[in-house]
């Protein structure tokens, strides 16, 4: 699999990921672009205390808010931008009086990956000297197709994004939403919902009748 220019091997199909486990990103260091295994909930460098002690929710990171509030702020000013590949993901829809639904989003074009902008640090484990990457997704206002059910969304970027947004020459001004004929979406499994659900499981992405 070929992505912004990178060669993607060996990657597994998961269908069910949750937050503080590993996902795949894309840095650029050096002029070099890189395929990086990061935990997926952002542990800022600054964090002097073990990461069970971490309580706060850092897998996204708002686009109104990521150069200044604290968990982002040091990643954002040190250049720490990323690509997280994917090939689509899921929001919920609140639901009167019952669980909440979730869709599945996906390029309508049929494009194999989604591009959603990320930012990342390393963090050090002060008593073992273990190092950490991690990333969080950027969100921002949706688009009216998404808002239909849900009330944010990732930044999404295009091609000719990659390369500005990596090295930093665009910043706050990307952090959009996307085209309204980007995505599709369709009802999914509420198994989606349950971190017990098999990441294996290729059936949480199938159309379901609401």
């Amino acid at each position: 699999m070929l992505h912004g220019g990178l060669l993607m091997s060996n990657v597994q199909p998961r269908y069910n990921v949750c937050p503080t486990t590993t996902i795949d990103a894309i840095v650029e260091e050096e002029g070099e672009r890189k395929y990086q295994p990061m935990r997926w909930s952002l542990v800022p460098s600054w964090w002097s205390k073990p990461i069970k002690e971490m309580k706060m929710a850092t897998f996204n990171a708002r686009a109104e808010t990521v150069e200044s509030k604290p968990m982002f702020r040091s990643a954002w000013k040190a250049n720490k931008r990323c690509i997280i590949p994917v090939s689509g993901y899921y929001e919920w829809q609140a639901i009167e009086g019952d669980k909440p639904q979730p869709w599945y989003f996906t390029q309508r074009d049929g494009s194999p990956i989604i591009s959603v902008a990320g930012i990342w640090d390393e963090w050090t484990d002060k008593q073992t000297g273990d190092k950490l990457k991690s990333c969080a997704m950027i969100i921002c206002e949706p688009s009216k197709f998404v808002a239909e059910v849900h009330d944010r969304m990732p930044v999404l970027l295009k091609p000719d994004q990659f390369e500005p947004w990596l090295s930093g020459d665009t910043g706050k001004e990307t952090l959009v939403a996307a085209p309204e004929d980007m995505l599709q979406k369709w009802p999914v499994s509420k198994r989606v919902n349950s971190s017990r659900t098999s990441d294996e499981d290729d059936t949480l992405i199938e159309r379901i009748t609401i």
